[in-house]
């Protein structure tokens, strides 16, 4: 199996949000940085459910958003299928975001168009044929079981239901690579499960390879093939899934398989 994804040694800072309420002009002697991922780099399957796992401010969703340039690497290189999204233009990478969708965490709705038009949204900003948008929209809020809900305005869905029309908009111009940031944190149980099981069709029906940040390591064991297990920036260890159970060989990844 190839590899869709693979980082080299990508690194990421940031300033400090002392130093930006101290300073109004950048003055890089006196600024005081942190580092959110330190070199780090992964290989991720084509076909696979990817975890990113590690307590609060381990650099998880940093490094997601890495993978897709929301966030700008300060070194290091992104590779998806082949192709460096480091050294492309502007313009290059607005094209090859195309294949990578994004789930976040607070649905990112817009309140004033039903989820018909939530979805087709992002069809017409990607240059999807304007003939076949209503097709494919139909069609994705079939995979995500929201085909009645189509007229109906954000205001008026559950948590689930607006997560749902999220993923609906994520996978709408047939992406390869399916990003989610912690996208059960706003949810109950019954409906995380539901969810889940949701992303595990996406993925084995249409092939998507889908990284997912979450603190819920139940969510791991039931949806991941494999999880990097983060720390302080650091990648511990990829860590392999055999029938929910995690191998976790690092003290730390150890500690957090076991704390859940």
């Amino acid at each position: 199996m190839s590899d869709m994804i693979i980082l080299k040694e990508v690194t990421k800072r940031f300033q400090s949000d002392t130093t930006k309420k101290n300073s109004r002009k950048k003055d890089a002697t006196n600024a005081t940085w942190f580092t959110a991922v330190q070199p780090t780099s992964l290989s991720i399957r084509q076909g696979e459910i990817f975890g990113l796992m590690g307590y609060s401010g381990a650099g998880k969703s940093t490094l997601l958003r890495l993978i897709n340039l929301l966030e700008r690497p300060d070194s290091g290189q992104v590779i998806i299928d082949g192709e460096d999204l480091t050294a492309l233009s502007a313009s290059q990478l607005r094209v090859a975001r195309h294949n990578i969708g994004m789930i976040f965490q607070q649905f990112n709705l817009m309140a004033n168009r039903t989820v018909f038009d939530n979805v087709a949204f992002n069809l017409k900003v990607s240059g999807y044929p304007a003939s076949q948008i209503n097709e494919r929209v139909q069609a994705c809020l079939d995979i995500v079981d929201l085909a009645d809900r189509a007229r109906h305005y954000p205001a008026q869905l559950s948590g689930g239901q607006k997560q749902r029309v999220g993923i609906a908009r994520a996978i709408a111009p047939n992406p390869k690579v399916l990003l989610a940031d912690e996208p059960t944190s706003a949810l109950d149980p019954a409906t995380t499960r539901s969810l889940l099981t949701c992303l595990r069709d996406i993925n084995e029906k249409l092939g998507v390879t889908i990284v997912i940040v979450t603190h819920e390591m139940s969510v791991i064991r039931r949806l991941c093939h494999r999880v990097a297990l983060l720390h302080q920036g650091e990648l511990l260890e990829v860590a392999d899934i055999h029938s929910d159970t995690i191998h976790a060989t690092t003290p730390i990844g150890q500690g957090l398989v076991l704390e859940d």
